[in-house]
């Protein structure tokens, strides 16, 4: 049942190229810098990310676009990366915008087993186009299909030997509902501690959703920008 493995280098030694790999984080906050330096270092080509978003230029994901790791992206947002709006631009990536609430239901409805569902959001734009519409009491709902990964990389505060996870505030975003999307959930924490030692009701991811778990360091928690009002 320990799941602990050494380092962030043995945690993705399987990730193989053209995989599917989702990465957890909002900007900046609570993404996994560890994990993802580890896959900028084994190399892994034509991945396909699905993430909120690619953070910054040289930071967190902006890595792996700067390695030319990723041939396809899809999030929500895009607004903080320069290289990326370059590569999509010159079609050297593939980039799929979906609304931010609909990206994380699509999230959540893969790790629940629901193939799809039915939302308002996007009638009447290119959202849905090549998606199948149906009117329920007198409104257009589209039908979004779910998404799964092969590998899910997140960050956690705490995590036991088992896998049992506690995020810190806002750094819980998108990371329990990729934990349970992906075949392999692979979870990086800023404390490991030893089975027991967490609060039960605590607990925001169950340890059945990961598969390995390591502890992290040199965490630099960066944010995108900070705007600060002049002094009087």
């Amino acid at each position: 049942m320990n799941k602990v493995v050494a380092n962030a280098d043995e945690a993705v030694r399987d990730i193989f190229d053209g995989a599917t790999v989702m990465l957890g984080g909002f900007g900046l906050c609570g993404i996994p810098e560890n994990l993802i330096h580890a896959l900028v270092h084994k190399g892994v080509r034509n991945l396909s990310t699905i993430s909120n978003n690619m953070g910054i230029d040289g930071v967190g994901m902006g890595l792996l676009l700067e390695a030319g790791q990723i041939r396809r992206h899809m999030g929500s947002y895009v607004g903080e990366n320069r290289l990326l709006e370059q590569m999509v631009l010159s079609g050297k990536l593939d980039l799929e915008l979906v609304p931010q609430g609909t990206f994380a239901e699509r999230i959540r409805a893969g790790g629940a087993g629901i193939p799809a569902f039915f939302t308002p959001t996007g009638v009447g734009t290119v959202v849905v186009d090549k998606k199948e519409t149906r009117e329920f009491d007198g409104r257009v709902y589209v039908m979004e299909r779910a998404l799964k990964a092969d590998f899910a990389l997140i960050k956690a505060w705490k995590g036991d030997t088992w896998g049992n996870l506690i995020y810190r505030k806002t750094a819980r975003n998108f990371s329990p509902m990729m934990a349970a999307a992906a075949r392999v959930t692979i979870v990086e924490v800023e404390e490991l501690v030893e089975v027991g030692k967490l609060d039960a009701d605590s607990i925001h991811t169950p340890s059945i959703y990961v598969q390995r778990i390591f502890e992290g360091s040199n965490y630099e928690k960066r944010i995108e920008r900070r705007t600060v009002r002049k002094r009087e």
